[in-house]
């Protein structure tokens, strides 16, 4: 007789960096549960950076109408909602994980119909879960969904983040290098010097001083990254930077930026989520925090450094410029307080890094 497959659902989904951040608690999930049946709720598209997965089986698309910029509303009316519920609620799943912390994500596990819901106790809504984990707000996000698997009994034994490239895929990557003249040998530095808010990112200037001081300083080629929204900002930074950098802002998807991002020897970026993939992609990297704070969203991995100057008023809530005054240059103080200098000496502590990755890179190419 055929034994009936434990059934799991997750909750985690919105913003890429959160997805990427997931990734940990599904590795363990799947090592204690091998024979479970495993589906994941996430928005559509944030999936693109864990295609490839090994610990799930299936991905559901959930998408209410909010404010956050990748949002589609896919689930906007009463009937769509509905239409989702009865769709998990045919699954009959056995156990649900909420690493939301939303009433609406416990609503949504309660409505599910499984028989245990383990989740954060937050937003008072403890009566919707059968297990309930305190939420901290003074560790990393990784370790808060793993607290989530401890409490449930489950063992954790790591928690590094992991990123899938196909073969066509670093194809696409070593092609790109290839039309662009990047030599297998060249130190390659990337820039992601855009935000999802362009208030919160260190100012372009400073970007473009930096990469000119990069190129002449490790003879490095420099690929600018971003998406459509970015590209007369990009456009700029390259007019400015010499020798002209390579553009890849909003003439790549996401899964080939992903492969010309994991041909870098560096990433000095605001924090974003290309900062996660960077971490996820494990190249070394440099992140520049302000308005939010990296002790739950820093670049998890050993090759990551942040930069942060904390102010009296951090983290704050990003009413730019309702809660502070913005600086000359019209961004905020925190932001302003990181230098060109303090930058460019963290990125000397991954000189023999890159060039280790340069070499290993040119022997690869």
């Amino acid at each position: 007789m055929n034994r009936v497959k434990k059934r799991i659902l997750v909750l985690r989904y919105r913003f890429i960096g959160d997805t990427i951040l997931t990734v940990p608690f599904l590795r363990n999930l799947r090592r204690a549960e091998p024979d479970a049946y495993i589906a994941w709720v996430v928005a559509p598209g944030s999936t693109d950076v864990v295609r490839g997965i090994p610990y799930v089986d299936e991905f559901l698309y959930w998408d209410p109408a909010t404010s956050h910029a990748d949002c589609r509303g896919e689930h906007r009316s009463f009937s769509a909602k509905h239409a989702f519920i009865q769709q998990l609620r045919a699954r009959k799943f056995d156990k649900v994980y909420v690493l939301k912390r939303s009433m609406s994500s416990a609503l949504l596990a309660w409505f599910s119909g499984a028989a245990e819901r383990v989740g954060f106790n937050t937003e008072a809504r403890g009566g919707l879960l059968t297990r309930k984990v305190p939420y901290r707000h003074d560790q990393h996000e990784v370790n808060n969904f793993l607290d989530v698997l401890r409490a449930d009994g489950v063992p954790v034994t790591d928690d590094h983040l992991e990123a899938w490239l196909s073969e066509e895929e670093k194809g696409f990557g070593a092609e790109f290098f290839l039309q662009n003249g990047i030599a297998g040998t060249d130190a390659v530095i990337g820039l992601h010097p855009f935000a999802a808010n362009q208030a919160r990112a260190w100012h372009e200037d400073n970007f473009i001083e930096a990469a000119n001081a990069l190129q002449s300083r490790y003879g490095a080629r420099i690929i600018i990254f971003g998406g459509s929204r970015d590209a007369e900002l990009g456009k700029y930074m390259q007019d400015n930077i010499s020798p002209r950098p390579v553009l890849a802002v909003g003439t790549t998807t996401l899964r080939q930026t992903m492969a010309i991002l994991s041909r870098c020897h560096l990433l000095l970026c605001n924090d974003s989520g290309i900062m996660h993939l960077g971490a996820a992609l494990n190249i070394p990297l440099v992140a520049l925090f302000g308005p939010q704070s990296p002790v739950k969203f820093a670049p998890w991995g050993e090759k990551s450094r942040v930069l942060y100057s904390a102010f009296p008023c951090s983290p704050c809530r990003q009413k730019f410029f309702k809660e502070c005054e913005p600086s000359p240059r019209s961004k905020p103080h925190c932001m302003e307080a990181i230098s060109v200098r303090e930058v460019l000496d963290t990125i000397d502590q991954f000189g023999e890094v890159m060039t280790r990755e340069r070499q290993l890179t040119g022997e690869t190419a």
